[in-house]
């Protein structure tokens, strides 16, 4: 069989692309300042409510930029939002270290939230588009699962690193070392092959963006798979942030609480692994994946145990798996013309998904603590299952009636 050019194997190319991306992906999650910007912030004299405000305005921005970040994307160059992102996080995260203040760390958020909208939508379009014309879009899911799973490995080795350099060099020496990692992003986000023309005309990135919305407005299946999406990532992908609390829920000491939280990562790192293996799961099998991830979750969080977190690291695993597996779905079914764009607009629905979570989290665990907030969590997950499998049953009869 003799191809075309423009789709014949590229396999240099391609090992190119997801080396970049997999050094791409530590970089943008080996970062110091995660574990102790907290600390930070109180040390500087800040109140819970001004750290609550800073949060919020970090997921405002990226609410605010997350659509017109794609659309953008699309209109010129995906590798060039890649570099800038990584170079807008640094700059906010030297802001902390240097000038430590509350409007220091808010403009500093500002930066960091403007920098991952840079790079939501633009990476996963660009991840696609170069697959596919290497004939290996089959290959998407498997290449982003590891990629996940690289990140998540970073995560854990800047919580393992950031002790010991804090005891060192303090908040200045990790601060340095987060802003190193972020210019190294950059650099090889410059790695990142780019063969697409951009699709702007004379309208810009406005055009695009009409285009967009316009495709999801007319296509259900790509509505349908605009909306698991952030079904699927936006609550674990909240919860993550009080597994620490969780854990120490659990009545151990607090300097157990690290090796906790290993175990429940580990769980979503092999989530991230199994995403090749995974990408044929039909619909009836994604519910099912959330079913089981949900029951694990609700179990492994309401028994408030240490061994019971292995449960909830099985949970994480299976979300993990299912946001890449939603991923995937979407890239499969949307143009590649406006494809940055309508990936922004599933990760602005995680973010607002997201925010609301947040809110319902806090009111949830004041009234009845941690283990039950989380078993709570599980209950969109079953929700979300029951409509996909109503959907699967639904096709499927269609499928017998039909001649």
């Amino acid at each position: 069989m003799t191809l075309s050019p423009e789709r014949a194997p590229a396999t240099a190319g391609t090992r190119r692309l997801t080396r970049t991306l997999y050094a791409s992906a530590f970089c943008d999650d080996f970062v110091l300042l995660y574990p102790v910007y907290a600390l930070l912030f109180s040390d500087t004299g800040l109140s819970v409510w001004q750290i609550s405000s800073l949060f919020a305005l970090w997921s405002l921005t990226g609410v605010l930029l997350e659509v017109p970040s794609g659309a953008w994307a699309d209109a010129v160059s995906r590798r060039l939002l890649l570099v800038l992102g990584p170079l807008l996080t640094a700059a906010g995260f030297a802001l902390w270290v240097l000038v430590p203040s509350y409007g220091a760390f808010a403009l500093g958020f500002v930066l960091w939230g403007a920098g991952g909208a840079l790079g939501s939508g633009a990476l996963e379009a660009l991840v696609y588009d170069e697959l596919d014309r290497a004939g290996a879009a089959d290959r998407y899911a498997r290449v982003m699962g590891r990629a996940r799973a690289v990140g998540i490995a970073a995560t854990m080795s800047a919580m393992g690193l950031a002790g010991p350099v804090f005891a060192w060099g303090g908040y200045e020496a990790v601060g340095a070392v987060s802003v190193l990692v972020c210019l190294a992003g950059a650099a090889v986000a410059t790695r990142f092959p780019e063969h697409r023309e951009p699709s702007a005309g004379d309208d810009g990135w406005t055009a695009t963006l009409r285009a967009g919305l316009g495709e999801a407005r007319t296509d259900r299946s790509v509505r349908g798979a605009l909306l698991l999406v952030p079904a699927v990532t936006a609550v674990w992908g909240a919860l993550d942030e009080y597994t620490p609390l969780l854990a120490l829920d659990t009545g151990v000491a607090a300097e157990t609480v690290p090796w906790l939280l290993l175990v429940i990562w580990a769980g979503a790192t092999g989530g991230s692994l199994l995403a090749g293996a995974a990408d044929r799961l039909t619909t009836a099998g994604f519910a099912a994946l959330l079913t089981g991830s949900a029951l694990a979750l609700a179990v492994g969080a309401a028994a408030r145990t240490p061994a019971a977190l292995v449960l909830v690291g099985l949970a994480f695993g299976g979300f993990q798996l299912a946001t890449v597996l939603a991923d995937a779905r979407l890239q499969r079914r949307i143009d590649d013309t406006g494809r940055a764009t309508l990936t922004s607009i599933a990760g602005l629905g995680t973010e607002l998904g997201t925010l609301t979570t947040y809110g319902a989290y806090t009111v949830a665990a004041t009234a009845t603590g941690h283990g039950t907030a989380f078993a709570l969590a599980a209950v969109p997950y079953l929700l979300t299952a029951l409509l996909l499998a109503a959907t699967a049953r639904t096709t499927a009869a269609a499928a017998r009636a039909r001649p």
